[in-house]
């Protein structure tokens, strides 16, 4: 299951190309798929267990090699943040946060492009990741606090260049075959979303709701599929609860999809 999962964490694009976004630079790899071989903890949570597939990819690389990881930045008992990864990259160091997220389009929210993807439980958005990214993630790296760390690894912050590995998996409604996306990276549409009043357009379509790490995975037919009223009253559970699930849905002509159902 980890090499399924890594496959589809290599399969998903990063969000933008080079600085086009907020100026942050995207940390470019060319990666193939390797045999992972590597224990993970079923208990982390998603973006964890993502820095650790991560880890394994840039250990794979040439020219790479790793400095430090999860570096926890304290002030006495107060934790300020913590930097994902140090590496050296051509012997020359990067400070890397490593994002990897699920965004839904609502042209409702806010004005821009950017503005108008939000979390698929509408808690949090793109812009809000990109500037607490922009604003408090990155400039730990000058504070003075994160000298002393620096300094006991050998490294000066003035010669840290800053970098994101920022993946997402991107769904536009249902009701809109497609959006031209000119900020962000097109390849990054993942699927669709839909509401509890737009479900009966699938009834008869074949459904599979993975578990949230699964999320990562390009959808396959070797699953126990559920059919229309037992996905129905699966979901009940899930509106109540306002929450939104992915899953995966493979309709009459066998071709499958990923697609949001959404509580609001």
């Amino acid at each position: 299951m980890i090499q399924k999962r890594y496959e589809g964490f290599l399969n998903t694009p990063c969000l933008w190309k080079n600085n086009t976004v907020f100026n942050l630079q995207q940390f470019e790899i060319s990666s193939r798929l390797d045999k992972i071989e590597l224990f993970l903890d079923e208990k982390l949570r998603l973006g964890k267990y993502v820095e650790q597939l991560v880890a394994f990819e840039i250990a794979q690389q040439r020219g790479i090699t790793p400095i430090a990881e999860n570096i926890q930045i304290q002030e006495g008992k107060r934790t300020l943040g913590e930097l994902d990864c140090l590496l050296l990259r051509n012997n020359k160091p990067i400070h890397l946060e490593i994002i990897y997220k699920f965004y839904l389009f609502d042209a409702t929210v806010g004005t821009t492009e950017i503005e108008h993807f939000i979390g698929p439980n509408r808690k949090d958005s793109l812009i809000e990741k990109l500037t607490k990214l922009k604003e408090k993630q990155l400039p730990l790296l000058y504070s003075d606090t994160c000298k002393s760390y620096l300094t006991n690894l050998g490294l000066n912050p003035k010669d840290i260049s800053q970098q994101v590995y920022f993946k997402a998996q991107l769904f536009v409604p249902f009701s809109i075959e497609t959006i031209a996306l000119k900020t962000l990276n097109p390849e990054c549409i993942t699927g669709f979303y839909i509401n509890q009043t737009e479900l009966h357009q699938f009834e008869d379509c074949k459904f599979y709701m993975p578990c949230k790490k699964d999320w990562l995975l390009v959808p396959h037919t070797n699953v126990n599929w559920l059919n229309f009223n037992a996905f129905k009253t699966t979901t009940k559970d899930y509106f109540e609860q306002k929450f939104s699930a992915l899953c995966w849905v493979k309709f009459k002509s066998g071709q499958l999809k990923k697609m949001f159902l959404v509580w609001w």
